[in-house]
């Protein structure tokens, strides 16, 4: 039995508890069980929050018993270490900021939480979301629950591992570059990102401002979509969130894509170093599409060549400044046994942050350094541009955009860490999004080779019912979701 119940999508585990048949506390326990035993394998989370569940799974009984249970009541839910919680140790993955508990919950986690989620824990990630693997966490790897050699995917590595293995109903991540769904792709699961300003950024520990998005990974889309439209909306503590009604994601998003045009860019398609088997996926998947009534339309984002590069010089350019922040005075790790404050700020950040996080900010400092402000950031920003009217062009001729969305199921741990151009090269389907500021969603469609491969769909701004939409229709022909709804860990991927 509590296996079953670690499997189940929002809207079967809401019927249960809504029929009586199960309690929160049931599903909780059930969660924290299954946390138990494969958590030690897996290493999705970095801490566990019973006080907080204990107290939120009681109120979600008592308000259920009532009969005035909320969307959410009594769901568990994971979230990653880069969203603040208040009272609950809040990292970023990052040594520097160990022992810090923020006096504030975020506003999408605290919106999940008047929705009645009951949180589970903390889940690991890139250490301050830089990383496609979950490598660069400053505590420990989290490992792929279909293969325990293999990545799991980042930054958002363990909230998607923690769906994946059936530790958690929904979680959240973020997605900066394609953190939300390139490690859904890898893990099996569903990952949303939102169009930039759907969701409000208060209380997001910051990578890259003007890029970053807060979304939720789940076991299906419709879990997905609920989830989104519970978060979203306007929130006057951040100024670059929309005033858009937040139910408008679930908009005709049940419609199927009868008479819809999904366009498919040769860019994408043809991506260097893209498997064959995930081409394969992504074959069959648009034929599914097609076979429900889509017609599909070839279109072209000419300057995806460019869009790595000037991801990675805007990108850190941003985070180079965010993270100034951070010198071990006001919070988090101090090395106070220094001869003066400059150098107390040099040892701290020396020690608390790691080598991908020091990388990015060198690369960034130096972009917007006296005289090299024009010949790179400045130009990145240009292209980034460039890339948006790419994107606006080519939704003129389509409703939305399908590709893969990793060009390579998930690798073998440490395969790519001494080579961080090949790691940034895991993003290069997912980035143009981000760039352009679009919502995007990954699905399963498939595996090659035993693991999972995603179907990645892009929607114009504001377009998220129409990405659901495409989605949804895909996710019922093909059935996928009940195939890959919970890979069981074990120390030998084919046991257990």
């Amino acid at each position: 039995m509590t296996d079953d119940l670690t499997s189940l999508t929002i809207q079967e585990a809401s019927r249960l508890l809504r029929l009586g048949s199960i309690s929160s506390a049931d599903l909780v326990t059930a969660h924290v069980e299954r946390i138990e035993r494969v958590d030690p394998q897996v290493k999705a989370y970095l801490r566990l929050t019973q006080q907080l569940w204990e107290k939120q799974a009681d109120d979600a009984d008592r308000k259920i018993r009532r009969g005035d249970a909320e969307p959410l009541a009594g769901i568990p839910i994971a979230i990653k270490d880069v969203l603040c919680v208040r009272g609950v140790e809040t990292t970023a993955g990052s040594q520097i900021l160990r022992g810090f508990k923020p006096p504030y919950t975020g506003t999408a986690v605290a919106r999940l939480f008047e929705a009645g989620a009951v949180m589970l824990g903390v889940t690991n990630c890139d250490e301050f979301a830089m990383g496609s693997s979950t490598e660069n966490s400053g505590y420990f790897p989290t490992h792929n629950p279909w293969d325990l050699d293999r990545v799991p995917g980042g930054s958002s590595g363990g909230s998607a591992a923690a769906v994946a293995a059936g530790e958690a109903i929904i979680a959240l991540g973020t997605d900066t570059g394609g953190s939300i769904r390139q490690p859904a792709a890898l893990c099996g699961v569903v990952g949303m990102k939102p169009t930039y300003g759907r969701v409000s950024r208060y209380g997001l520990i910051a990578f890259a401002s003007s890029l970053d998005q807060i979304g939720p990974f789940a076991r299906s889309v419709d879990d997905a979509a609920l989830t989104l439209s519970l978060m979203a909306g306007y929130d006057p503590l951040d100024s670059t969130s929309s005033d858009r009604a937040a139910m408008e994601v679930l908009n005709n998003y049940g419609a199927g894509v009868k008479g819809m045009r999904l366009g498919v860019p040769r860019e994408y398609y043809d991506v260097q170093g893209i498997e064959a088997g995930v081409k394969a996926a992504i074959d069959a998947a648009l034929f599914i599409l097609q076979k429900q009534g889509a017609e599909i339309v070839d279109v072209s984002l000419p300057h995806t060549d460019y869009g790595l590069a000037a991801y990675y010089i805007i990108a850190p350019a941003e985070c180079s400044s965010n993270l100034a922040r951070f010198d071990g005075v006001r919070y988090g790790l101090s090395e106070v046994d220094a001869p003066n404050i400059t150098e107390e700020y040099s040892r701290t950040r020396r020690k608390g942050f790691g080598t991908e996080v020091r990388r990015r900010v060198m690369l960034g400092t130096y972009a917007l350094s006296s005289g090299y402000y024009d010949a790179y950031y400045l130009k990145a920003q240009k292209v980034r541009t460039l890339i948006k009217r790419d994107f606006d062009a080519a939704f003129e001729k389509c409703d939305a955009i399908v590709s893969a969305t990793s060009p390579t199921v998930a690798f073998p741990i440490g395969s790519k860490t001494q080579d961080p151009l090949s790691m940034y090269l895991c993003d290069v389907l997912t980035l143009g999004g981000n760039l352009a500021g679009l919502p995007g969603i990954s699905v399963p469609c498939g595996t090659s080779n035993g693991l999972p491969v995603g179907l990645q769909v892009l929607g114009p701004q504001w377009g998220e019912n129409v990405v659901f939409r495409v989605a949804r229709a895909y996710e019922e022909a093909s059935e996928m979701k009940a195939e890959v709804a919970t890979p069981v860990p074990s120390p030998h991927r084919g046991e257990g």
